[in-house]
Formats: structure tokens, C-alpha cells, sequence
């Protein structure tokens, strides 16, 4: 298998009224094509600035991060935004639509942007994406009337809608009861084993136990990694949970 991601020794400092906060220490990971990755930790470890810095949506202070054979640090902010509107997909805990359009039309406004297919292909794109997801109905409704579920489904349609390589999501069920939360996940999972890549930051166990790897992340440093393997039915969820759970309370952090 091919490497998508490969990070070294990603640093990430912030300066505030002389004071210098290091956010991140001297990171080094790598994700294979297809690989399903969740990051952990406790409020403040760094994660969410992790999954920003290493999609180039955060400049990073020193270090090396190399997306699909890119290095992103060398690109401008025109290409690395092409970078991201064609090869990335994002998910966040808020659902960042525009209130003003459609749920398709939120769905499809990526499409447009990137100008690789037709609209019409776009438009097709979208309403199988959406079927596959169970939300075809909420096509023409808005952000306001449709459920918090239906939403975050809306999101990963949206961050799938140009075939990228990778999508990057930021607690992506953290707003969502646990029902929704499972519905998510599962399509989630369902697009990772069409092969795309997932590097997802959550505090849920139940979530984490979903990927393929753990990465533990405390102040800036990755303190431990636990490898679970492809989730291949729901029905192994509980053991990959408990079995998460005895290595995280097992760890001396």
C-alpha cells in the first residue's frame, strides 16, 4: 500500500503576549492509502490543531508533512487550496453549512468549485451520495429542518463529493446523541472501505473503537498507539470498545 500522509517532526507553536506555546512537539506518523485513524487525548493535548496543521489548513511552525507525494509546506496558498478542494474532504462537529442554500446545494457546491465534472454529473454525484446515506428526501429542505443526524450525513456527502483521498474530521459525532452518532459512524466507516482515508479526532471511546488505529496524544506528543484492524461488521463494536478502554486505562500516562 501506498502512504497518503507522512508526517516528521511536525512542530506547532503559538506566540501570545511573548509567551510561547508549544502545541506541538516533534509529531511523527504516517497513514497508508485506506487507513482509518482516530486521535485521542485529553482538552488542550493538541488534536484538533494536529488534524489542521497536517491538512494545511494551519501553518506549522517546523517539521515536514507529506500529503499524496506533496510536500504542503513548499505549496502556495492558491495550489494548497486546490490541494484540499479536490484530494481532501472536512468534517466538523459544526456542520459550517450555508443557511442560505439547500441541502443538496450545500452538498454540490464543492463539486462546482473544484470544475472536474459537469454539473450535471456533480448533481448525479450527489443525490447517489445522498441515497446511500439515507437522506435523499432532505434534498430540497434547509440546514433549519432537517435533524442534527440528517445533518452530519449532509457533511460527509459534502466532504465525499470530489472522491478525495483523505477526509479529515474534527468530532464529527460530538453534537450528535448516540444514535446519530452510530449512523454517522457507520457511513463513515462505509466510505473508508471504498478506500478513503479517515484522520478523525474524537474524545468518544465508542467512536475511536470504529477505526483502524488509535493515536494517544498528550501535550503535543503522541504517547501511544494501539492498532484495532478493520472493523469488518457493528457486531464486533462492544469488544473493540472494551478493548480500547483496558489499553487506555492500562496506559501510564
Amino acid at each position: 500500500m501506498s502512504k497518503v500522509l507522512e508526517v516528521t517532526d511536525l512542530c506547532k507553536t503559538y506566540e501570545v503576549d511573548g509567551y510561547s506555546n508549544n502545541v506541538l512537539r516533534n509529531v511523527n506518523f504516517s497513514m497508508e492509502q485506506g487507513e482509518f485513524v482516530a486521535v485521542m487525548g485529553p482538552s488542550g493535548s493538541g488534536k484538533s490543531t494536529l488534524l489542521y496543521t497536517v491538512s494545511g489548513m494551519d501553518d506549522m511552525t517546523s517539521g515536514r508533512v507529506i500529503f499524496d507525494g506533496e510536500d504542503i509546506s513548499k505549496l502556495d496558498r492558491k495550489h494548497l487550496s486546490a490541494l484540499r478542494l479536490t484530494k481532501m474532504g472536512f468534517i466538523f462537529q459544526q456542520m459550517y453549512m450555508m443557511k442560505k442554500l439547500s441541502i443538496i446545494d450545500n452538498i454540490i457546491l464543492p463539486g462546482f468549485q473544484a470544475k472536474l465534472r459537469s454539473r450535471e454529473e456533480v448533481k448525479h454525484d450527489a443525490e447517489r451520495l445522498m441515497r446511500s446515506v439515507g437522506i435523499i428526501d432532505t434534498a430540497d429542505r434547509y440546514m433549519t429542518e432537517v435533524s442534527g443526524g440528517q445533518l452530519q450525513r449532509a457533511c460527509l456527502c459534502r466532504s465525499l463529493i470530489n472522491s478525495p483521498k483523505m477526509i479529515y474530521a474534527d468530532e464529527p459525532t460530538g453534537a450528535l446523541n448516540s444514535k446519530a452518532s452510530m449512523e454517522v459512524m457507520n457511513e463513515l466507516v462505509k466510505a473508508n472501505r471504498d478506500n478513503t482515508s479517515v484522520l478523525m479526532v474524537t474524545h468518544s471511546e465508542k467512536v475511536a473503537a470504529c477505526s483502524e488505529r488509535v493515536i494517544y496524544l498528550i501535550d503535543g506528543d503522541i504517547r501511544g498507539e494501539l492498532s484495532l484492524g478493520k472493523m469488518e461488521s457493528s457486531e464486533e463494536l462492544a469488544v473493540r470498545e472494551r478493548k480500547l478502554k483496558n489499553w487506555l486505562d492500562g496506559m501510564d500516562w
